[in-house]
Order: C-alpha cells, then structure tokens, then sequence
C-alpha cells in the first residue's frame, strides 16, 4: 500500500484525508454525513460515494471514531489501557481485510466504573508524533472532556469530564439562563478568568454556579459577560481536580475558540501549553498505518 486514506467518522460530521507514502496530504474533503445521518446498512454506501475513487489498489484506508461503535459502520471492540500504536494495530476491525478497517477505542476501568474514548485516541497519538514525545499530559477539550496520562508512548490513564454539557445545560435550561442574553456575546477574558478564579478557591460547581445569578443582581456584573464568568466556573471546576503542578505541561487539542480558553485558565494555574491542530488526527492515522508495515519493512 502506497497511500493512506485517512478517516474521521464521528457522530455529526465525515472527514477524510488522501495521505502519500511520504506522509504529505495530497487532498482533504468534508461531509456532513456523521454516522447519525446514516441508516443501518448503508455505510459501505456513503463512504463508496465520498471516497470511492480515492480507493485505488494501493490505498490502505483506517477510519476512526464513532464508525467503530455499536450504531457506527461495524464496531470495534475496545482497547484496555494501557494502549500504544502496536495494541491499537492489533485490535483494527477489518471491513474488508488488508483494505479497510476501523480503529478501536480505548477503555479504562477504575473501581469497577469504565470509562471510554473513541477517535480521540487517534489524536493522541498523532500529538505525540508531532511534537516528538514519549511522555505527556493531555487534554481533549469538548462536549465530554478527556484528561490523558502518556508514559514511554501508551495511554496509561484517562478521564472524561461532561464540562461543555454541563456548561450547555446550565446556560441554557437553568434559572441561569433567565440572567443571561439569548445570543452568544463575545468572548470577556476578565470574567472568564475570574470565573476560573472562583471556581480553584470554592468548595465545588453547586455552589460557584449560584454567583452566576448573585452578581447581576447586586450589579457588579454585566449580563453580556456572564456566559464567559460561567465558562470559567465549569473549566475551573474540571482543572481544579486535575493536581497539576505549576511549571507542568499541558497539550491541548481541541478546536480553537475552547482551546484558547484552556490555554488561558492553565496559564493562571502557571502550567504552560503546547497546541496541537486538526492535523493530529491524520498524523495518528499515518503512524497507525506505519506500525502495520514494520513487519514487513524489518523483514526486508
């Protein structure tokens, strides 16, 4: 196989990326076609018009994300941590054998509670190829948050944090709501950091969350800057539990806008940060792959 066609099926959107034997992206295309809007039994389907024609003889294709859950494409059964690029290697869910296959996910189990990831163990390891390390502290930040410990290139440890919904469920559905403007203003990093403030010198979110209602009603808020106040409790909230240390590293993932966000509460914690973009996916995808080919390249 000469070519990679590198895949990132999640639940909202399809991504694909048409990689070369040197790692160079030769083209990227885009869908809204996450695996929610497709019906059982037409996956082959959709990714044959998507990406039929990049399906030359020579193209090795690995999908990660939702297509390996239960409701996805076929389901790929998880990874126990701890996981690097030859368990991952492993565990590939074949769809058609030597051709395409699915990338697992990963589980943890902690006293009995598992906890799990699907796709964003392939940006992981795609971070750790772009910045050449063997060890790091990770966060994903999103709807469900990942916190994740890499040691000598395996996932040892990880945790998800429902940060982003409940920052979503709070703005929106609660009596926090009524206090706030309908539409999203812009960002306020004053509020944003003193939100994050609050939240590392406070018992915990049940009661930070009720200063969202308590400082507009004595005027010492405006309303436009409530929504970056309460995102700083909630992020304050997640970091708070994380024992990070000041001088410590954090790679942060995750798209711009929430990532800058991140950068800016772990500075107020004095942990710096490195960032990592889209192109993680595609380079974890490619070193996926290469792990495949060792056999065959220590053979030669």
């Amino acid at each position: 196989m000469n070519r990679l066609l590198a895949v990132d099926w999640g639940s909202s959107s399809l991504r694909g990326a048409l990689i070369d034997a040197g790692g160079a992206v030769l083209e990227e295309r885009s869908f809204a076609r996450g695996i929610l809007t497709v019906a059982p039994g037409t996956f082959p389907d959709v990714f044959a018009s998507c990406f039929g024609d990049w399906m030359t003889p020579d193209t090795l294709c690995l999908v990660s994300g939702m297509a390996g859950s239960k409701q996805g494409w076929r389901e790929a059964p998880y990874c126990s941590c701890p996981a690097g690029f030859d368990a991952i290697a492993a565990g590939l869910e074949w769809v058609e054998p030597g051709r395409i296959a699915i990338v697992p996910g990963l589980s943890i189990d902690k006293d009995g509670i598992p906890d799990v990831m699907r796709g964003e163990e392939t940006q992981i390891f795609g971070a750790l190829q772009l910045l050449g390390l063997d060890h790091a502290r990770l966060v994903l930040p999103g709807t469900h948050s990942k916190w994740v410990t890499v040691e000598n290139r395996q996932v040892t440890n990880f945790s998800t944090w429902m940060t982003g919904e409940f920052y979503a469920l709070l703005r929106q559905h609660s009596i926090l709501a009524r206090m706030m403007p309908a539409d999203e203003p812009a960002p306020d990093e004053a509020a944003f950091g003193r939100g994050v403030t609050h939240a590392m010198a406070s018992a915990g979110l049940l009661t930070t969350a009720f200063s969202t209602r308590t400082l507009p009603l004595f005027d010492r808020m405006n309303a436009s800057a409530l929504p970056s106040y309460l995102s700083g409790l909630v992020i304050g909230e997640e970091l708070k539990s994380q024992t990070l240390r000041r001088g410590e590293s954090v790679v942060v993932m995750g798209a711009e806008a929430l990532s800058a966000r991140y950068g800016q509460a772990l500075a107020l914690l004095g942990v710096t940060v490195q960032r990592v973009g889209d192109g993680a996916t595609w380079r974890g995808l490619q070193a996926i792959a290469e792990t495949l080919r060792k056999p065959f390249n220590q053979a030669a």
